[in-house]
Parts: C-alpha cells; sequence; structure tokens
C-alpha cells in the first residue's frame, strides 16, 4: 500500500472563467433530474461561491486514481466503491464517517487476499447528496409536494417548505464534503487503516457463528499476516492506504462550479470528487450530463442497465474516451440478477472487439430492488450475491477481466436489506430501516459479500 492525498500534490489554480473549452455547452443541452432553484438571486449567490471556494481534492489526486484504474482495467488490481445511497448532512459524523470507512477497508483486506492483487478503495461519499428520482412529485394523504432529490436539493421532511429546491444547499454540501474528506484523510494516514487493526476487526465478524463457513479463508488471512509481521514487515508503510472519493455527478450547476483549470497542464478537472459517474437516467449520448463530463480530466463511470444496447456502450466509449486512455472510462453494469448471464455478454463482447480498454466493475444493487410485503423498498442478499456470480461468470467465460465491485453499503447496524446468513427480516425495517432513499447493505452482509467476492476471486 502506498500513500495518498499527499499534501505536496500540485494544486489545481483559480476558478475557471465562464466559458473554457466547450465548458458550458451543455446548458444548451437536454439536462434531465435537474432542479428547479426557487430563488434566482440565492442560486445566482451560491454558484459565484462555490466558484471561488478551494478545490475538494486535488488534479494530482485525480492522476493518481487514473493510473489505479488503468492497471483494474488490465486486470492487475480490483476496484472496491461502496458508501450511501444518498449521504445526509446530518449523517456526516464523525462515528458514521467512521464506521463506513473502517467497513470499506475491512472488505478491501479481504478483497486483497482473495484477488492477490491491489484494491483500490473509493468511497461513495464526501460528495453523495443528490439522487435521479423517478418522479417529480410525491403525494402522501392526498397531499403532493415535490420528490425528495437528496439534501442538495431539498429536505426529507414533508412539507412545502423542506421540499422547495434551495441553491444554498449546495454550498452546505461542499463544506459537508470538506469535513467528510479531512475525517477520511486523517483515518486513511492517521494509523486508523493498519493492515494488523483491520484485520483484528475481520475477526470480530468472525465470532459470529453465522460466518462459519468463511473460516477457512479468515484463518489464511491470518497467518498471513502474522508471517509478514514475524518477517519484519514495514507495518509503518501499511498504516496508510489510498482512499478516493466518488459521487454521481447529477447538479451540472455544482458540477461545473467547482471546475478548475489545473495549473501544471490547463486542462479541466472537476474537484468535487476525484471519480464522477454518470448515472442510467442521464447518460443520453446527445445530453448535458455526457457532454460536460467528456470536457473534463477526470476518470468518468457510467452506469449501464438491462435496455444498454452495444452500439450505445461503443458511441459512450467515442464520446467520453475518444483517445481510449486505460483509466478513464469504467462501465458499471446494474443489469439485474435475472438479467447478468443474457444481458452483459453482448456488451463485453463488443466493447473489447472493438479495442477499448474500459474497466468492468459490478453494480449489484440498483437493478434488484423490490418492495417487501410489509411496504419498504429493499433487496434480497440472495439477488444480490447472484448478479456477483454472474459477472463473474460471463467474464470468466468471454476470458475478460471482472475489475470491480460498486455497493451501497453502511458500517452501521441497519436493517434495509433481506437476508445474509446472520439474516435480515422485514419485521427488522420497523425499527432499524434508516436510509432516505435507497436499501443499502449493513455492516455485516457488506463483509459478507467480500468473503464470497474474495472466493470468486481466488478462483480465477
Amino acid at each position: 500500500m502506498t500513500d495518498s492525498l499527499a499534501p505536496d500534490l500540485p494544486r489545481s489554480a483559480d476558478p475557471a472563467p465562464p466559458a473554457v473549452d466547450g465548458l458550458d455547452a451543455w446548458r444548451s443541452m437536454t439536462a434531465a433530474q435537474q432542479p428547479s432553484w426557487q430563488d434566482a438571486g440565492v442560486y445566482a449567490a451560491s454558484v459565484k461561491e462555490l466558484s471561488s471556494l478551494p478545490p475538494l481534492v486535488f488534479a494530482g489526486e485525480v492522476d493518481v486514481l487514473r493510473e489505479r484504474l488503468a492497471d483494474a482495467a488490465q486486470g492487475k488490481a480490483f476496484l472496491l466503491q461502496g458508501g450511501d445511497c444518498a449521504e445526509t448532512f446530518e449523517g456526516a459524523t464523525a462515528d458514521r464517517i467512521s464506521a463506513r470507512v473502517r467497513t470499506i477497508l475491512q472488505m478491501a483486506v479481504v478483497l486483497t487476499y482473495g484477488a492477490s492483487l491491489p484494491v483500490i478503495k473509493m468511497g461513495r461519499m464526501a460528495g453523495q447528496f443528490a439522487k435521479p428520482r423517478s418522479s417529480n412529485d410525491e403525494t402522501r394523504d392526498g397531499v403532493t409536494l415535490r420528490a425528495y432529490r437528496g439534501d442538495m436539493v431539498n429536505g426529507y421532511d414533508f412539507t412545502p417548505e423542506s421540499r422547495g429546491h434551495d441553491a444554498s444547499r449546495m454550498v452546505k454540501a461542499y463544506h459537508t464534503s470538506a469535513s467528510t474528506l479531512n475525517l477520511i484523510r486523517a483515518f486513511t494516514q492517521g494509523g486508523f487503516a493498519d493492515l494488523r487493526l483491520v484485520h483484528h476487526w475481520n475477526k470480530g465478524f468472525m465470532a459470529n457463528p453465522a460466518h462459519s463457513r468463511y473460516e477457512s479463508l479468515a484463518r489464511e488471512i491470518d497467518r498471513a499476516v502474522r508471517f509478514m509481521d514475524a518477517c519484519g514487515a514495514d507495518f509503518e508503510a501499511l498504516k496508510r492506504v489510498e482512499f478516493f472519493a466518488s459521487h454521481e455527478a447529477l447538479l451540472l450547476d455544482y458540477e461545473r462550479a467547482l471546475t478548475r483549470i489545473d495549473s501544471r497542464t490547463s486542462l479541466p478537472y472537476d474537484t468535487s470528487a476525484h471519480f464522477l459517474w454518470i448515472g442510467e437516467r442521464t447518460r443520453e449520448i446527445d445530453g448535458a450530463h455526457v457532454d460536460f463530463l467528456s470536457r473534463v480530466r477526470n476518470p468518468i463511470g457510467v452506469k449501464l442497465g438491462p435496455s444498454t444496447s452495444a452500439d450505445d456502450a461503443l458511441a459512450l466509449i467515442d464520446k467520453l474516451d475518444p483517445n481510449r486512455e486505460p483509466g478513464r472510462l469504467t462501465f458499471i453494469t446494474r443489469m439485474g440478477a435475472e438479467n447478468i448471464r443474457e444481458k452483459l455478454p453482448r456488451l463485453v463482447e463488443r466493447v473489447t472487439a472493438s479495442g477499448a480498454q474500459v474497466l468492468w466493475v459490478t453494480d449489484p444493487m440498483h437493478g434488484n430492488t423490490v418492495t417487501s410485503p410489509n411496504g419498504y423498498k429493499t433487496r434480497n442478499f440472495d439477488d444480490v450475491i447472484d448478479e456477483v456470480r454472474g459477472f463473474f461468470e460471463v467474464h470468466d467465460s468471454l476470458g475478460t477481466f471482472p475489475g470491480g465491485l460498486h455497493v451501497e453499503m453502511t458500517g452501521d447496524d441497519v436493517a434495509e436489506c433481506l437476508g445474509g446468513a446472520d439474516p435480515i427480516d422485514q419485521d427488522a425495517f420497523l425499527e432499524r430501516y434508516e436510509s432516505v432513499c435507497d436499501p443499502r447493505l449493513n455492516h455485516m452482509q457488506s463483509l459478507e459479500m467480500a468473503f464470497l467476492v474474495a472466493g470468486a476471486l481466488s478462483k480465477g
């Protein structure tokens, strides 16, 4: 493991001027899922303030991530991307942030052993404050208000005041992201990520009898850690890890305001996060999101659902990665367990045949959403795992590399997804369902997934 987020990396320069290299071309295009800001004055002031604030991440860090993702695209690393479906301002506490980081680090140790490869650790954190919605409105008891679109846009409380689209929330999202990143940097550089400590956390997972089937792999990892220690491994170096931040680049006003021109290269970087992705609802090839993100230097992801055609995928490559640069483009497939084995092979075959070197990642969460009998939005753990297995099976059959895992998860003991070895049932939702949008794997389910994926990687 190497140091990350180093303080001596080159920093981005002043905010970009209003129009640079087509960065504002998106304004004349269709931009799906955007807010209707209620106060033009507040909007103008918020965008002006965001444009003058320091970058949240630095261009040099973004370049490091692009190199890491290039390794993953070539089968030399594996990407683990996890975090909340939608962060909230209220949830940005030290305890919750540390629990999320801890869970990702625990998962990464297991996956590193299973894959015998470096694992790139990336949080859906420090910016995941906006969510696309299937409807603009929500109706309760005959009252219709605007849908909740994430804390960056409006509040979750079902009142007219809360559900108004308030542009000042973008500024609060920036400051909340900055404090979150500050904690992440402290945790991952200050000894919290020590390999021996992370391994000790995983022993707590194994203490649960429900997870006895993973005991063999856990013992192997334990022997490996003790062997390294006995050999005098440099655990000082292993106390620090790279950790990158990512979110869906949904609100283009926010992303554009945080775009800066790098003083080293004179190229634009979106400094709101290291990695940004385009969602299934906003990936129109002639739409605003694809155009804007095609113009920044960050590595970019695109969610691909079961309706994606091979021609769609190839068009996205031409637009977002015209130079065929390894590490630039990640395809995050979200097919659903019932579709993955049928729909994914054609995409992978056509993209591979084109010569493009994209990173293939599975999102086994979004294609497996159901409603529980007692009315909660949920996912069945078995379906989630089945999609992961299908993803590995497809790539194994085609001789391509299954390069990553993208999950909605939390470090907390919530009850939002059904099943697991220590099973969650729908009755637990009544007291422990906390998500404001999509159901997440809890701490134990996340670690169980890591052990299952490690098993698949070790057989590869």
